[in-house]
This record gives C-alpha cells, sequence and structure tokens, in this order.
C-alpha cells in the first residue's frame, strides 16, 4: 500500500552535499539568478540602478548572458520580442523608481501583444515597503500599484527564502495562456544580503494548459459543419500557441475562407485560395464577414483594429475562442469558449466533419479584387511598391519588426508575413520606438537570421541610443528609417480632421546616416527606386545597418468613416 509520504521526492546524494556545504559569499541576488537558471533563462535583458545592483553583481558572476540596452522602455522593448520569437519567458531587470516606471510603456504594449516578459524589479528596503515613506532614494508610496494594471500578476519577495517560489509563480504565470508580462519586486537589502540558503537545483513552474470545454466544442463542430458561408477570423492567438497548421487543416475541411488581424498575421498562408489575407481595414472585407453565417474567431477579442473601427457587426452566429477572459463575448454576442488556441482548434478537428463547398475560393477572389480594384483608384502605387520590394528583398524566415508608422499601417493589411509569428508590430498597444530594440531582442533569440526593423524618424529617436546596442553585441539588424519630417500619421489625422491644421507633428531632425556612422554603424539613403537592392544588401551583410529612405508616404482611405 502507498501512502502519500511515500511520494516525498528525496534529495540526490549532489543535492544533499550542496546544502551543506554551498559556496560562501552567496547573496540574494544569487538566489535570483539560480532560480532563472533552474527554469531554463539563458538571457536576461536590462540596465543596472543602486537598488539593482546586487542582481547584476549576481547575474556577472553566472553565465547567463546580459543584453543591456540604454533605456529600460528599450530593454522591456527588446524582452518583449525575444518572448514573442521564442515563446519564453524572458526575464528583464531593473531598478527602482524611475528605472522602473521607464519601462511602463513596453510592459503595456506586452500585456496586449500577451508576451512573457518576466519583469524583476528592485525595491527599498523592506523597512520602506507599504508606503513607510522613510525617504529612500526612487522611492514611491506603492510602486507594484503603477504595475498592477498593467501587467497579468503582480509579485513580492519579502525575505530571502520566499524568492525562489515568488519567481516561480511569477514564471508559471507568465506562460500560462494568456502569456503575459508579470512584475516581481525584491528589496535591495534582501537582493545584496548574504545568505544561507542553499544552490536552487529543483525548481518547476510547468504552465497550466486551458483545455476547452467539450460541450462547447461539440456545439461549435456542429454549427460549422452545418453552415452555409462560415468564415475564420484567425487572431493572435493562433501565432503564440503554434496553431497554424491546425488552423489550415481545420479551414481546408470546412472549406472556411480565412482572414487573419495585424495581430495574426502569417497564421494562414497568404496565397491560400481561401486566404482573405489581412484586409480587415476595408469595407468589402466588413461585408464579406458580416454576411457569413457562422463565423469562428480564434484568438482574437475583435477589437478595434481588427473590426475595422468597431463597424463590423456580424449577422450570423458567433464563435470566438479566446484565451483571456476579459475577452471572451466583450465585443459580440458569441457562443464562447475559453481555451488556448491550438487545444480548441484540435478538439474542433476531431468533431468537425467535412464540408464541401466549390464556391469559397470563387467568393475569396471576388472580395479580394473588389479591394483591389478600390486601391487602384487611389494615389497608392508608391506605398504598394515600397512594400512589394521589402517582402522581395527580406528572407522568408526573417522575422520583421515595424513602429507605429505610415508604412506599417499599410503592412498590417497589405504585407504578407511569409510564416507564422515572423512580423511584429507596436498595433497591441500603440506606443511610439518599439520596431529598432524589438528587433535586437530577436538578432538576441535567432542570432544567425538576420532581423529588420521599420520606423518613422519620428520613432527612431525614440530609440537612437541603442545603435550603441546593436554595435556592442554586433547585433544582424537592418533599420529602415522612412523619413519624412515629422509624426507622419499624425500630420494625416490632423489634416484631415482640423481643416488642414496641424500642431506639433513637424521635427527637426539629424543626420540619421552620418548618426548612425558615429555609432560605428553601417548607413546610407536608400529610395524607393533602389529600396529592394539596397535592403537585399544591407540584410546579407553582417552586423547592423541603417537604410534612410526620405518619401512623404500617404494612407488608403478609411472606410469606417461616414461618406461625405
Amino acid at each position: 500500500m502507498t501512502h502519500d509520504h511515500d511520494l516525498v521526492l528525496r534529495p540526490t546524494e549532489a543535492q544533499t552535499a550542496a546544502a551543506l556545504a554551498p559556496p560562501p559569499g552567496r547573496t540574494g541576488g544569487d538566489l535570483v539568478v539560480e532560480t532563472l537558471r533552474s527554469l531554463g533563462a539563458t538571457t536576461v535583458f536590462g540596465l543596472p540602478g543602486q537598488h539593482a545592483l546586487g542582481t547584476f553583481d549576481a547575474v556577472g558572476r553566472s553565465d547567463l548572458r546580459l543584453i543591456g540596452l540604454r533605456t529600460e522602455n528599450n530593454a522591456a522593448f527588446a524582452a518583449d520580442a525575444y518572448g514573442r520569437v521564442t515563446g519564453e519567458a524572458v526575464p528583464l531587470l531593473l531598478s527602482t523608481g524611475p528605472g522602473a516606471l521607464m519601462a511602463l510603456p513596453a510592459l503595456a504594449e506586452a500585456a496586449a501583444a500577451s508576451a512573457p516578459v518576466l519583469a524583476i524589479a528592485s525595491q527599498v528596503p523592506v523597512a520602506g515597503l507599504g508606503g513607510g515613506r522613510r525617504g529612500h532614494l526612487h522611492e514611491l508610496r506603492e510602486q507594484s500599484a503603477s504595475f498592477r494594471d498593467v501587467v497579468k500578476s503582480v509579485h513580492t519577495a519579502r525575505t530571502q527564502s520566499q524568492i525562489p517560489s515568488v519567481i516561480a509563480e511569477a514564471w508559471e504565470s507568465a506562460l500560462t495562456a494568456p502569456h503575459g508580462p508579470v512584475w516581481i519586486e525584491i528589496p535591495e537589502d534582501v537582493l545584496r544580503a548574504e545568505t544561507m540558503i542553499p544552490q536552487v537545483t529543483g525548481v518547476d513552474a510547468t504552465p497550466r494548459e486551458l483545455a476547452p470545454r467539450p460541450e462547447l466544442t461539440a456545439l461549435a463542430a456542429h454549427w460549422l459543419g452545418r453552415a452555409a458561408r462560415p468564415v475564420i477570423i484567425a487572431g493572435g492567438g493562433v501565432i503564440r500557441s503554434d496553431a497554424a497548421g491546425k488552423l489550415r487543416l481545420l479551414a481546408e475541411r470546412l472549406n472556411a475562407p480565412v482572414v487573419t488581424t495585424f495581430g495574426g498575421k502569417g497564421a494562414f498562408p497568404w496565397n491560400h485560395p481561401l486566404s482573405l489575407q489581412s484586409w480587415l481595414e476595408d469595407r468589402h472585407m466588413t461585408d464579406f464577414l458580416e454576411d457569413a453565417d457562422v463565423l469562428l474567431v480564434v484568438g482574437s477579442g475583435l477589437g478595434e483594429l481588427s473590426s475595422n473601427y468597431h463597424t463590423f457587426f456580424p449577422e450570423g452566429r458567433v464563435i470566438q475562442i479566446e484565451a483571456d477572459l476579459g475577452k471572451l463575448e466583450s465585443n459580440h454576442t458569441a457562443l464562447g469558449i475559453h481555451a488556448d488556441a491550438r487545444l480548441a482548434l484540435q478538439a474542433l478537428l476531431e468533431t468537425a466533419p467535412e464540408r464541401a463547398d466549390d464556391s469559397a475560393p470563387e467568393r475569396v477572389a471576388k472580395v479580394l479584387s473588389e479591394i483591389d480594384t478600390r486601391l487602384s483608384g487611389q494615389d497608392v502605387a508608391v506605398e504598394r511598391q515600397l512594400l512589394a520590394s521589402i517582402r522581395a528583398a527580406l528572407p522568408a524566415r526573417s522575422p520583421s519588426f515595424w513602429d507605429m508608422t505610415i508604412l506599417s499601417y499599410w503592412a498590417w493589411s497589405a504585407f504578407d508575413a511569409k510564416h507564422p509569428n515572423t512580423m511584429h508590430s507596436a498595433q497591441g498597444a500603440g506606443g511610439l520606438g518599439y520596431a529598432f530594440p524589438a528587433a535586437l531582442g530577436a538578432c538576441v533569440a535567432e542570432p544567425d537570421t538576420p532581423v529588420l526593423a521599420v520606423s518613422g524618424d519620428g520613432g527612431a529617436m525614440y530609440s537612437i541610443a541603442d545603435l550603441a546596442t546593436a554595435k556592442q553585441h554586433d547585433l544582424d539588424v537592418t533599420w529602415l528609417i522612412v523619413d519624412d519630417g515629422g509624426y507622419g500619421i499624425l500630420r494625416e489625422y490632423m489634416t484631415d480632421s482640423f481643416d488642414g491644421r496641424t500642431t506639433g507633428t513637424e521635427l527637426t531632425r539629424p543626420d540619421f546616416t552620418a548618426l548612425a556612422r558615429s555609432f560605428g554603424v553601417a548607413a546610407s539613403t536608400t529610395s524607393p527606386q533602389s529600396l529592394r537592392d539596397d535592403l537585399k544588401h544591407a540584410l546579407a551583410t553582417p552586423g547592423p545597418t541603417v537604410l534612410v529612405l526620405p518619401v512623404t508616404l500617404r494612407m488608403f482611405a478609411p472606410t469606417h468613416l461616414p461618406a461625405e
């Protein structure tokens, strides 16, 4: 007969020896590092501050690779991208107060995009926690309160013995669907004090699976199998759960057209006969989706951008598969299935019948033709050609990162990502300065793959200091800066909305090529005509490169506004 106490794992001889004779001179910072290594971390991002020196000293004595960027926000963007590309939890090391707060915009983007960033910040000494107001440097009344409504979960280690369990708990939270950034705080004196706690050797933080309820997937399969005009909207959840293959199998079984959201780029083959591509900001597509008698939404909350600015009102039944409970039925009444996209799609594959429909490819081709006709009637040939040139120059497996700039707004709808998890942008939270530091994080994650960043001149100024990071680590990044002398998309919005007036959109900016060269980074100016060849050459050249494209672009005409 087996009793519960017989199942307790007993230490090995090596673990017992390590516990009896831990290395001298270890601190709370070492417990942080040992826990991260035990959980599988190999790389950390961040930059030091006074209260966090205990952690950084331990990192320096370890085999963790530290990638130090020049601002906390950029370090968080880099960690975000590393997490998106690898699917792993990524440690981000921050200091207290101003250093911590500098990462807020990037953590907001990580939250919107479900990137598993493990932000580990220092805190004032223990005596100053809880609003004690002892006047410590960097003191905030309640530091974690600034992050609680941004990150997925908040964790505090007040003693050294709490550190391994707190980090493991946060790690599990970050990687349990829906993925997301988490916040950990550890006081400075806890990090710096010597510890008698043995080396951390066995920490488990297995993420929980979020499986669908079978009665829900059975009903969804029944609706889809009997549908006359089923359509699938595939969001970022398909990418994050590595479910693109299952999505394709289900679409082909159902003969259901598929459109991807901007966060779901690459989830379905661009030129597949059932592919509606990503033209969500188009009334022809909105009408097509509204006409579906059964709409399957996978891994998307159908927010502002995915619903053509909330002008989309489905007329048929809606099935929504979503790991984020707060997004379930948040915009439309649906059969809500709270589940990881991969597990839910697998359940549908096991239960949905095959559905014959020879008309689906023809209907897809028709709506895409209508969209092309609409664009052809506008003066946007340069914008379309630029995207074609980038696609031709960029290797199919290379990741690309896009800032909030006009060319990126085009790319959301019109760029073929080729493969899942290769196109990323800041459209989750919409902050400037994302593309270049995020591309640096991807370079660290995939060191043998050239990476592209695309920014406007306004967004580039947020990130220019990290040319030094690219040079220091010899990262294989090509940075395309579209220079139109200002915040181009805001210029368009203001011109259209305020009788042609603009305020604050025009910028004095540096000579970007000369500035990049001052960092020791190769740089040159390109043109719409030479971009394809120049970009191809830059991507094939090892190390960082900057290409500056002086051009003023325009957006395609919106379809969500009332006709004048």
